[in-house]
Order: structure tokens, then sequence, then C-alpha cells
């Protein structure tokens, strides 16, 4: 075993692992599927730590199948390392919103390409808030009373997006204005993350 200090993201794949075996592939979707909207993690780092945390015993790699796929198992080391993370204290939250960034500056940046960059931006927050509204209302009440934790994350992000989505409302029309994007038309919606809960 090697030494290995355990940092957020190596802890949230052994947090995953708890229900059981998954290969770097499965971890990465279900990251992205259950965290992926408030902890960015890249495949590259799932499979750095994964690595990392079999040298340090945290993990067992199972035998290779289909398409090199290598399924991992929490140890109880591993176990142990995760229920000392879990209870410590967490830090502060980092806020990094590309387009607030922008607006800082906005007094640099032409009048129609910022009201573009608003509304575009104000599209992918309103399909976000409905697409996790719709998740919420999915869920059997059942399982909401049996998971309060994750339940509790889902309603996190339909507050979030409430309360940015009247943000975009409350902008100055100076700053609003009429979206045209780089040939004349609004720019393109994109989709977000999906913050589903795991079941």
């Amino acid at each position: 075993m090697v030494d290995y200090q355990l940092n957020a993201t190596a802890a949230s794949l052994l947090g995953f692992l708890h229900d059981g075996p998954m290969t770097g592939w499965d971890l990465m979707t279900t990251a992205e599927q259950g965290i992926g909207d408030f902890w960015t993690l890249t495949q590259s780092q799932v499979y750095r730590e994964l690595s990392s945390m079999a040298k340090a015993g945290l993990i067992e790699a199972g035998a290779r199948g289909r398409r090199d796929r290598q399924p991992f198992t929490i140890t109880d080391a591993g176990r142990g390392a995760f229920r000392t993370w879990v209870a410590e204290e967490p830090g502060m939250e980092t806020i990094r919103f590309p387009l607030l960034l922008r607006l800082v500056f906005g007094e640099h940046v032409p009048p129609d390409r910022l009201s573009a960059f608003i509304a575009h931006h104000e599209g992918i927050h309103r399909e976000r808030l409905a697409g996790y509204q719709a998740i919420r209302a999915s869920i059997p009440a059942a399982y909401i009373d049996a998971n309060p934790f994750s339940i509790s994350t889902l309603d996190f992000g339909i507050r979030y997006e409430q309360a940015v989505t009247e943000w975009f409302t409350e902008l100055p029309e100076a700053i609003r204005g009429t979206p045209v994007g780089v040939d004349g038309d609004p720019a393109p919606v994109e989709s977000g993350h999906g913050m589903i809960e795991r079941r």
C-alpha cells in the first residue's frame, strides 16, 4: 500500500462504488448523471484516481471484460477512507460563471453580442430548470421519503435554476437588448447535464 491523500474527486468515486463494482466508464457515466452539474470530473481524472486508489489499496481491480473494461471494487480500507472523508467539514463552494465574467466587462462587448450571450444562457438555464422539475415530478413518493439526501440535492438544483432564471428576467433592458447572433440569428441553445437522482 502506498501513501495516498484522498481528494474530493476520488472520494466521490468511492461513494459510487458502495453501490457495487463499476468500470471507469460506468463511474464516469454515473458521475455525469448524478453530480455533473455541481462537480466536474474528466475521464482522465477518473482513470488517474482509480489507478492511484488501486495502488493505495482502497479499491481492487477485477478481470478485464468486453472492450478491455475493468471493474473496480471498493475495499474495507476504501470504505474507511470514505467514511473519514465524508465526515470532514466541506470547504466553501467556488463559483466559476463564464457569463458573469463577460458581464463584468460588458462595456467592451458589442450590445447585440452581449444580448445574444444573455439569451443563449438564459435558454440553457430555463431548459435545465424544466428538466430538473420534470425529474422531480416523476419520482414516486416512496422514493422521496426513502432517499432524502439525493432528493435534497435535486431540490437545490431546482432552487438554484429558479434564482438564476429570475435574475435573467430582472436584467436591465440595456443588457438584455435584442439578441442577435454572429450571423444575425439568435445563438443556439445547448443542453446542460441532467441532474439525475441515483435510484
